[in-house]
């Protein structure tokens, strides 16, 4: 069997960069090892697709990307996330925008951006091989093809690797293309995962499992470096079993880069409306409405109930003492307390639970004009086996359809000189 280009792995990338080869003219095939396409897009957004974020700022997407931000400028600059809104919206997808700038399709179905994309590809005229790629096959510097895990041997001029990463390998991203990325002499950035839950000390994380607060703000704070605040967010979160989950979280995950039991603490404003004065005030006024009551039967307007008998403990403040009872002193420990609500994390959950792999390809080995790696001609890479990652938002699918994009048309402007994109 024999194309001009191959591409590996059917996901975001990968769809992107088939079609918009084949609608250059490019004979194209794509090669999946699962039997359905895209199968890691129909659960993002728990399952409704955060397909891209409406910013429109070249750099403020950049800034999005703190993992190799700056190596993205050209292909975001070639295809922007108005670009992708208009690429769904005119193959019948109509999109919504909402808090954030997330774009989700209007029926809150990833199906929908999945059989978009895999409508295009096929429409495209890309044939299509189930099949998982185990070789690159390189001769004299060149790329010539792949090899099959049934042994088959399928030549091309071009391939781009779009195998994604580590995480959800349910889903088929397995690592394959960390391995065919070495065959070719690349090294690979330490995989680690991002946009993960963290695992944290504290007990009472266990008891408040299950409990979402919104509109909470939140302090990472790096131990090793004087307490520097290394990132900060306003949003939700969710304690678990093991520590704490939710959109806030995951974000800051991406900004711990050397993981240490102990070394980062997450401190949680749960009442970032007021400072500390005007929470006290608050306080004052619950508890003069609960004046004869026990201290743990005064809080229940304040706090979600579940989380009650946590902040009483940690207040140190016996849960039987008369509200009449608490000193000035105590109730201003409390509001420090409430603004100050801290979570020591101990370890990344697995990268099998990750949204992304932080670590990839090294960016220094591709061309980041073309994609096109420096060291084997005719060989590009695309979306997440790259070493690049973004927050939460829509930024880390936006990168899979712009890096899916340039690498596309960069093999047919080798392959097919002067033809150009509808």
């Amino acid at each position: 069997m024999t194309a001009q280009l191959i591409v590996i792995g059917a996901g975001a990338a990968g769809l992107m960069a088939a079609g918009t080869a084949a609608r250059l003219g490019v004979d194209t095939i794509l090669i999946e090892r699962n039997e359905r396409p895209a199968r890691k897009v129909m659960i993002t957004g728990k399952g409704r697709c955060n397909v891209t974020n409406a910013c429109t700022s070249l750099q403020d997407l950049i800034a999005s990307v703190p993992v190799n931000g700056r190596f993205l400028y050209s292909a975001f600059s070639r295809f922007m996330p108005a670009d992708t809104i208009d690429f769904f919206e005119s193959r019948g997808v109509p999109l919504k925008k909402e808090r954030g700038n997330r774009v989700f399709p209007v029926s809150d179905k990833a199906v929908d951006i999945v059989d978009c994309l895999a409508s295009y590809a096929q429409k495209s005229g890309v044939r299509i091989v189930n099949g998982r790629v185990t070789q690159l096959v390189i001769e004299d510097g060149c790329v010539k093809g792949v090899k099959t895990e049934d042994g088959a041997t399928i030549t091309a001029d071009s391939v781009i690797v779009a195998t994604g990463g580590m995480s959800y390998p349910q889903t088929g991203s397995t690592g394959d293309g960390y391995t065919l990325a070495q065959q070719a002499g690349h090294s690979i950035v330490s995989l680690k995962p991002s946009l993960v839950p963290l695992e944290a000390h504290e007990g009472f994380c266990s008891d408040l499992m299950g409990l979402s607060l919104r509109n909470i703000s939140i302090k990472v704070y790096d131990t090793k470096r004087s307490n520097k605040v290394i990132y900060e967010d306003f949003g939700e979160m969710l304690f678990t079993h093991f520590g704490v989950s939710g959109p806030v979280i995951l974000s800051a995950s991406s900004h711990i880069r050397e993981m240490e039991r102990g070394r980062y603490k997450i401190g949680i404003d749960l009442k970032p409306a007021l400072n500390e004065e005007q929470l006290d005030a608050r306080i004052l006024r619950d508890f003069s409405e609960n004046i004869n009551r026990n201290y743990i039967n005064a809080l229940n307007s304040l706090l979600p109930k579940k989380l009650v008998p946590v902040i009483v403990k940690l207040s140190r403040i016996p849960m039987t003492t008369k509200v009449n009872q608490i000193t000035k002193e105590q109730r201003r420990d409390l509001a420090v307390l409430l603004k100050n609500f801290t979570v020591t994390v101990t370890d990344y959950r697995p990268v099998e639970e990750a949204i992304v792999t932080s670590g990839g390809v090294d960016t220094k080995q591709i061309n980041p004009k073309t994609m096109e790696s420096k060291l084997v001609r005719g060989l590009y890479f695309a979306g997440e086996v790259i070493d690049v990652d973004a927050y939460t938002g829509g930024f880390n699918l936006q990168i899979a359809f712009s890096t899916g994009r340039l690498a596309a048309q960069s093999a047919a402007d080798a392959l097919v000189k002067g033809e150009s994109y509808e």
